[in-house]
């Protein structure tokens, strides 16, 4: 039950920075900013789900991860490691070619990775 509670609180710790991080910040509008915000809001609405999921187990007074989903979760994260590593490496490759800040790059890279899970997910999930 610690780990739902968890899930929910670090996602509307996330719904506060993005809000504060918007209202505070001088949005030009680029391309980069543009696809931060629906990025985001995939990763919270995911970590909303899962925590969704953990809470109607736990009140069907079933273990809040049986052995069908730990083994998605770890399928998902074992694949979504390796493309992540190509990930990275395209990263590498491509950040002599444009001019991006190293931390918007690092960034980038972490929110590729959340994403390459989330889809990895998916796709075990719907085809195993």
């Amino acid at each position: 039950m610690k780990k739902t509670i968890i899930i929910f609180v670090i996602a509307v710790l996330v719904l506060v920075s993005l809000v504060i991080w918007a209202v505070n910040a001088n949005l030009s509008g680029n391309l980069q900013e543009i696809l931060m915000i629906p990025v985001a809001a995939i990763i919270v609405a995911f970590a909303v789900f899962i925590g969704i999921t953990r809470l109607k187990s736990n009140l069907r007074k079933e273990p809040a991860e049986d052995e069908l989903s730990k083994r998605v979760m770890t399928k998902a994260s074992s694949l979504s490691f390796y493309i992540s590593i190509y990930f990275w490496l395209f990263l590498m490759y491509i950040s002599d070619k444009i001019s991006l800040e190293s931390h918007s790059l690092i960034g980038a890279g972490i929110l590729g990775m959340a994403v390459i899970f989330f889809l990895s997910w998916v796709g075990i999930k719907i085809w195993g």
